[in-house]
Parts: C-alpha cells; structure tokens; sequence
C-alpha cells in the first residue's frame, strides 16, 4: 500500500473528494487524492475546457491583484483561498510593493497547512481558519486584527467561492456585513459560475452537486445583485477571460465556456 501523502493531515478522509482538491488537479498541483482525481477526469470526459476554465479563472486572479495594488491598496483578505498553487496573492502583491499584507481564509485544513508552509518567515501574512458564512470569526480573529487595518482601503477576494453560499444562507446579507466592515476605497472581487448553453453542462453539474459539494449556480442578474452597495469596476460583470485581458488571445473565440463570471467593485 502507498504511504499517506505528507500533505494530507491524519484527521482528513481522502476518499471522500474535494472541491479544493479537485481544482488544484485540475491546475497541476500535487495536493490532491485519488478521489479527487477520479472526479476531475468523470468532469473532463464530458468537458475536456474544464481544465481550461480553472486555468482562466486563476489569470483573473493574477490580473485583479495588480489592478488592486495600482489602486492603492495593500490589503488582501483572502476568503476561500483553496490550495496554494502559482501565482499566490502574496506573491504577486509583495512583489509590487513588500508592504502589502494578506490573510487566506479558508474552512479547508489541507489548504490551511499548505498556506502555512508558503508563507513561514513571512511576517505581512496569515492564515485564518473559518468560513465565509461566519463573519465575524473571520473579520474578530487575531491574525486578521493584528494584520490588517480597517481604518484603510482592503481588498476582499472571493474567487470561486460563493457558489457554495446557498441562498438559504443569505449571500447578500453576508455580504453586507463584509460591506459594512471595510472603509471607502475598498473593494471586492470575485468569481461565481453560471449556467451556459453548451453540451455536458448540466451532467457537470449533477457530478459536481452530488459527490463534491452542494453548489448554487448564480444567473448574471444575481452575481450583479452579490455587488449591491459596491461601485463596479468597468467592464462590469463579465466572463473573466473579459475582465481587462492582457491581449485579445486571453478572450478567446468563446470566452462564455469559461462558465465563470468575474467581477471588481470599489466601495465609495
């Protein structure tokens, strides 16, 4: 029998698949189980640009932090930041000025532990173990506390997350409670999926629903409703392949089959 990984703490079921898990496969990591990668190639059998989605998705992230930092901000408040892969937000931040400070966020142990590992010796970043949907034990923990200050501008990043925020659970009205925590000249950004026209999204989905998470997808009226009392950033609420790419080859002929819609908005 294989050894456990050394990533994997004692206490986590690997047999049982992770979302976290299955976009670091699907991005080229390593910290991910047989499980999980038996659901990344059940979902790339019906949607081989599934690998692609995940790819465009974190080029968003990559683009949005440099605007962030442009803006004046430095920052980052990190929730649901998964598995650290390439392009991490304190590595792009710090390196466009070494003051920036970022807490990840996130409810998963193995992304904790491997966050941990990336950023020790680190002194402007952190790690905080809570979820989204508790507020509170996010914005009230010593690491956010001791790093970050509310009295100027901070960054909420929310990539790939708010789709396991179910309706029941009030996204708007957490939302509004981040809102109201943060100053002028803060912002949000984010990434929601959304149900596209196209063969295999909806065997995808059922796969996805039914041995990973339960999963909201949002239409665009609701992923623009998810901004209410932010000021969007132009373009706006758009596919993230649209959101300021860097050369017309990031849009692609298609940029709807990134299923994933991005979006920054500033608090005024």
């Amino acid at each position: 029998m294989l050894d456990r990984p050394s990533w994997a703490p004692k206490h986590i079921d690997l047999d049982k698949p992770s979302s976290a898990r299955i976009y670091n496969y699907l991005l080229g990591g390593a910290c991910n189980a047989a499980s999980d990668r038996a659901v990344a190639r059940e979902l790339l059998a019906i949607t081989p640009e599934i690998r692609d989605m995940a790819r465009v998705n974190r080029a968003f992230l990559r683009r949005v932090v440099p605007f962030l930092v442009h803006s004046g901000v430095r920052q980052f408040l990190d929730i649901g930041s998964g598995i650290p892969n390439v392009g991490n937000v304190h590595d792009v931040a710090q390196q466009l000025d070494p003051e920036c400070r970022v807490v990840y966020v996130d409810n998963d142990p193995i992304a904790i532990a491997h966050s941990e590992l990336l950023i020790q010796g680190n002194e402007r970043a952190g790690t905080v173990t809570a979820d989204f949907r508790d507020p509170d034990s996010i914005l009230r923990s010593p690491t956010v506390t001791g790093l970050l200050d509310f009295d100027e501008p901070v960054a909420i990043l929310l990539i790939l997350m708010l789709h396991y925020v179910s309706d029941s659970d009030g996204p708007g009205r957490l939302l509004a409670h981040y809102r109201d925590a943060l100053p002028s000249g803060s912002y949000i950004a984010l990434t929601h999926p959304t149900r596209v026209d196209f063969e295999g999204f909806d065997k995808v989905f059922s796969i996805a629903q039914s041995t990973v998470d339960d999963i909201t997808v949002r239409s665009y009226d609701e992923i623009v409703a998810l901004t209410d009392g932010f000021e969007l950033v132009e373009p706006g609420v758009v596919f993230v392949p649209q959101w300021r790419p860097e050369s017309p080859l990031d849009v692609g002929e298609y940029p709807e089959k990134s299923i994933v819609y991005g979006a920054v908005a500033r608090k005024t």
